[in-house]
């Protein structure tokens, strides 16, 4: 009978969890957790851990919170002592070492949440709705020395659909990327898997985002505009500037009118801003800066925008 693998699992987020939890659910021995340590949040600096962490206590497993782990002879004595047969990697937010690399003879295996070489990075989901992709997926590669390049050992499309941000798709994705990290663990231990090489000619980039990716150029044609808000959500969402403050867009559609680009227009209770490529987006939540979020409706009864004004200005 083959004896269960021996791994180290290293994760941060959410998205990480179902995968951990699979693992230990498929009989597999999660000799220990990593995960990032403890941070400091809201006006106490109260201390808080990962949802790695947490998953980790109540799976009642062992964890380790390196603050770094390249030249950390203590950590590198840790898991070399354990003996890994592989060292699984989902969003744990550090940069894996050459040692660790070479530590366990199945590699370090990663859960990507795009269909590599498309979308490499640190924000594949939400640049795949930005951009306004209808098929996503995940990925299941073995780590090498460059920024998600490794070979791919199995891949699963995943919709995505008109409506979905990345806070929607992203759980998805985590638990068919869960199903798929065990599936692709067994099929390596039974060495019936074949590594694929990348062909980087396809490749595209996700870079980590920026509040000003949340800025709204409405020279954009209004689809490309509500592709980022459902891509760029929670953060940095939409905004633009109404009278010199920030002015958070919340809810939005797109429609096939032509209006001047970022040009104001009122209907009733309805507020239309033109964008480009002859489109406009209504607007039908909003913020402003130091004020609650409130409908377009009494937006326009509160702040009365004069014809011809913009946004952005």
């Amino acid at each position: 009978m083959t004896r269960p693998l021996n791994l180290v699992f290293c994760g941060t987020p959410a998205f990480a969890v179902p995968t951990l939890e699979r693992l230990v659910g498929a009989g597999l021995n999660a000799q220990l957790v990593v995960t990032q340590p403890d941070r400091a949040k809201g006006r106490g600096l109260e201390l808080f851990a990962s949802p790695v962490k947490h998953a980790a206590l109540r799976l009642a497993l062992p964890i380790t919170q390196p603050e770094s782990i390249k030249k950390n002879d203590e950590f590198r004595k840790q898991l070399s002592d354990l003996k890994p047969d592989a060292i699984i990697v989902v969003g744990y937010g550090r940069i894996i070492p050459q040692w660790m690399l070479d530590l366990p003879p199945l590699g370090n295996i990663n859960l990507h949440a795009s269909l590599l070489p498309k979308y490499r990075g640190a924000a594949p989901i939400q640049w795949a709705i930005a951009r306004g992709e209808i098929v996503t997926g995940v990925t299941i590669m073995k780590i090498d020395a460059g920024l998600d390049t490794g070979d791919i050992l199995l891949q699963q499309e995943i919709a995505i659909s008109a409506h979905d941000t990345s806070e929607s798709l992203g759980p998805r994705l985590a638990e068919a990327g869960a199903e798929l990290m065990v599936e692709t663990l067994q099929a390596l231990q039974g060495g019936n898997i074949h590594p694929q090489k990348q062909d980087d000619s396809q490749a595209t980039l996700a870079p980590i985002l920026k509040k000003e990716d949340g800025r709204v150029d409405f020279s954009r044609s209004a689809h490309e505009i509500l592709n980022r808000f459902r891509g760029f959500q929670p953060w940095p969402g939409a905004y633009s500037k109404f009278r010199g403050k920030n002015l958070q867009l919340l809810q939005v559609a797109a429609l096939d009118r032509a209006l001047l680009q970022s040009e104001m227009k009122i209907e009733g209770d309805h507020l239309f801003v033109g964008c480009g490529e002859g489109t406009a987006v209504e607007l039908l939540e909003l913020q402003l800066e130091g004020k609650k979020r409130t409908s377009a409706a009494d937006f326009l009864r509160g702040y009365r925008p004069e014809p011809m004004e913009r946004l952005g200005e």
